[in-house]
């Protein structure tokens, strides 16, 4: 894929489902092939290190810009970078087995455990669906989202720090916010905790 081809194919903002979800895993995948750190990369891309780590964790969609500024710091050719990462064929729905969900890890933390079910860019919004299995005493810092995020609890009980509020929910609570505020999950109990998670990002303007 030479470079010009490229800047058309996101400048029409028509980059495939597959292609957004794989972004950010392709690109830790790679960095941590080589070696590098997080605060190395995000130097050189010219970008924050915490834009480049919500980046790598599905957190945001990086812009063309920052992107091909990434992909040029990791030193890979743009056809390489993209390998792997095809569209499926036009069909008018998306079906998953519980067996094909796949198992990824976002930021550092203990006892979180994601399981991917869907991505999917409608018009104004990139729907991303994930299974979050909390475990007890997991732990992990604030984080932040660039949307908006609901929650449900499939099973278990959590307590969820938005800022200076604290939600305490149980199997069939619901829980919308702005992700923008930071956030993190607390399981307090002696059992696992699983919810549905559902990300709402911005795509960015080209």
């Amino acid at each position: 894929m030479k470079m010009k081809d490229l800047i058309s194919f996101n400048a029409k903002n028509e980059m495939n489902d597959q292609i957004i979800a794989g972004i950010g895993k392709k690109v830790r995948s790679i960095r941590q092939q080589q070696n590098l750190k997080l605060h190395e990369v995000a130097k050189e891309a010219n970008i924050s290190k915490s834009l480049l780590s919500k980046i790598e964790n599905g957190r945001s969609v990086p812009s063309l810009p920052v992107l091909v500024s990434i992909i040029q710091v990791l030193k890979v050719e743009f056809s390489a970078f993209f390998e792997g990462i095809e569209a499926n064929g036009h069909v008018p729905y998306i079906h998953k087995k519980k067996e094909d969900y796949v198992f990824t890890e976002k930021e550092s933390a203990i006892g979180f455990i994601y399981r991917h079910i869907l991505s999917k860019h409608a018009s104004s919004v990139i729907v991303e669906a994930v299974i979050l299995d909390l475990q007890p005493n997991s732990k992990r810092d604030f984080v932040t989202t660039d949307g908006f995020e609901f929650k449900y609890v499939l099973s278990g009980r959590v307590e969820y720090h938005i800022g200076e509020h604290i939600v305490e929910m149980e199997a069939g609570d619901s829980l919308f916010f702005d992700g923008r505020t930071p956030h993190v999950p607390i399981n307090k109990s002696d059992k696992n905790c699983s919810m549905l998670v559902v990300y709402l990002l911005t795509p960015p303007e080209v």
